[in-house]
């Protein structure tokens, strides 16, 4: 299973949010940079980068600052924040992004992002689908999380057929940022109706057994955040988890 570091970017920082509230930040690090070269010489094969003032703002804003970051570390980056366009996604594969992450426009746009999936191929993009519950129905949120999609999780999954679609991150947005510990229902869910797709965990990872857990449903990847810049855990220590 592939961990994934995370690095949110904000005005520059490394920060990371509490449920995605831009209210609630933690600032972590001066050099996003020296992060990342951490985070590779512990061992991580990949990281993965939000632009959240791109998020935020509808369109992508770090562009210059990834691109840097992607130069100087031998490391496979997945980027998103604020991907609005076909241009968006060229100038992050051109900066040397491995794979772009698609958000909202996942729901709101999926026969555009089939196109691109077609035009650039599975390998390239990350469909990121937040999660809220409605009536215990998993339903994906828009807007900074303030808006539902008004359309399940698994009707959305099934826009994209296996042939288009490989990577997915899923995130319960209630347990993001908040050490609660990763959904494990929800991904397993996931993978039984989906199988052949390679799963992100993404919300809440507090421990190692958090990791060990997602491998043990059938995970691809993980990704961690607050928890290693926290010292729950050290990347070292959770590539070797789950090795």
């Amino acid at each position: 299973m592939i961990i994934y570091p995370a690095i949110d970017l904000k005005d520059g920082f490394a920060v990371r949010l509490m449920h995605g509230d831009f209210e609630q930040v933690t600032r972590y690090d001066d050099n996003p940079a020296s992060r990342l070269a951490s985070f590779a010489a512990e061992g991580a094969q990949w990281v993965h980068i939000v632009d959240l003032d791109g998020a935020k703002a509808g369109a992508a804003r770090q562009y210059e600052l990834v691109g840097e970051m992607a130069s100087a570390v031998d490391i496979n980056i997945q980027c998103g924040g604020g991907v609005r366009t076909e241009d968006d996604i060229k100038r992050l594969l051109d900066a040397g992004v491995s794979r772009v992450v698609v958000g909202s426009l996942a729901v709101t746009q999926s026969d555009q992002v089939l196109a691109w999936l077609d035009q650039f191929g599975p390998e390239a993009i990350t469909l990121a689908l937040d999660v809220k519950y409605e009536d215990d129905i998993p339903v994906p949120a828009l807007k900074g999380w303030t808006q539902s999609a008004g359309v399940d999780l698994w009707t959305v999954l099934d826009r994209y057929p296996s042939e288009y679609l490989r990577h997915v991150l899923m995130t319960d947005v209630s347990r993001d940022g908040a050490l609660t510990g990763a959904n494990l229902d929800l991904l397993a869910e996931a993978l039984h109706r989906r199988p052949e797709l390679k799963i992100q965990a993404s919300g809440g990872v507090a421990s190692l057994d958090d990791l060990t857990g997602a491998k043990a449903i059938g995970c691809d990847g993980a990704i961690t955040g607050r928890a290693i810049y926290e010292g729950r855990f050290t990347v070292a220590q959770a590539l070797k988890a789950v090795a």
